[in-house]
């Protein structure tokens, strides 16, 4: 899978980095050891993070600038990973779907990057490109119908939008089907180090938890 970072997100995030990561894998689903270490976590962050202090973890923080900066509103269409240690903070359970979506959850909440989860089979094309949405581009985020992606960073394939920070589109989504699995983190903060560590967690969680096989990840842009 090819990426291109687009000149729009470059000049708004000159610092961008990403991570692909990508693997064979086996969905189940639901992994008890996979949600007691998501309900640790839970733990740890209620006793050192707040709704307010969220927004000043470095990750979630430039997640937010540049969708102020590609002109969307991130208090109204908050970053997935925002969304997710949100929800943890105010006491609510998170939603438990299958052991791929929850261990991608797991990994975005761990380090605050929003991170996509895709089935690599349903892409079109080899080549994905991060733009910035259009208005009246169609997308359909998953559990949310049709999105306004107007303004928010988007992963394109061939066909049209596949992922944003705050919701990923139903046609690429992963399910208990999935056998090709490719992950996207998105580093806004442009720390390349803390994006390799995140990406390098989720290959232990994937090859842990989805019985992952040939894991591979690729920095993007090149240096």
């Amino acid at each position: 899978m090819n990426i291109i970072v687009s000149d729009e997100i470059a000049s708004v995030c000159p610092e961008f980095v990403g991570a692909a990561v990508e693997a064979r894998v086996k969905n189940t689903l639901f992994c008890q050891e996979l949600w007691d270490e998501i309900h640790l976590l839970e733990n740890r962050f209620r006793e050192t993070l707040t709704t307010d202090s969220l927004k000043d973890m470095p990750s979630i923080a430039a997640t937010r600038r540049v969708y102020k900066a590609c002109g969307k509103d991130p208090s109204r269409y908050r970053p997935a990973s925002e969304q997710l240690i949100r929800r943890m903070l105010q006491g609510k359970e998170l939603y438990q779907i299958d052991t791929l979506v929850d261990l991608v959850n797991l990994a975005s909440i761990a380090y605050g990057y929003s991170i996509g989860g895709f089935d690599a089979d349903k892409f079109v094309g080899d080549t994905l490109t991060l733009g910035i949405g259009r208005e009246g581009e169609p997308y359909e985020g998953i559990g949310r119908g049709p999105l306004n992606i107007a303004g928010l960073p988007v992963y394109r394939d061939a066909q049209g939008g596949v992922g944003t920070p705050t919701s990923d589109n139903e046609r690429t989504k992963m399910t208990m089907e999935t056998t090709h699995l490719v992950v996207l983190v998105n580093g806004y903060d442009g720390n390349r180090e803390r994006v390799m560590e995140n990406a390098q967690y989720l290959k232990q969680l994937i090859e842990r938890f989805a019985s992952g096989s040939d894991c591979s990840i690729t920095l993007y842009p090149q240096a």
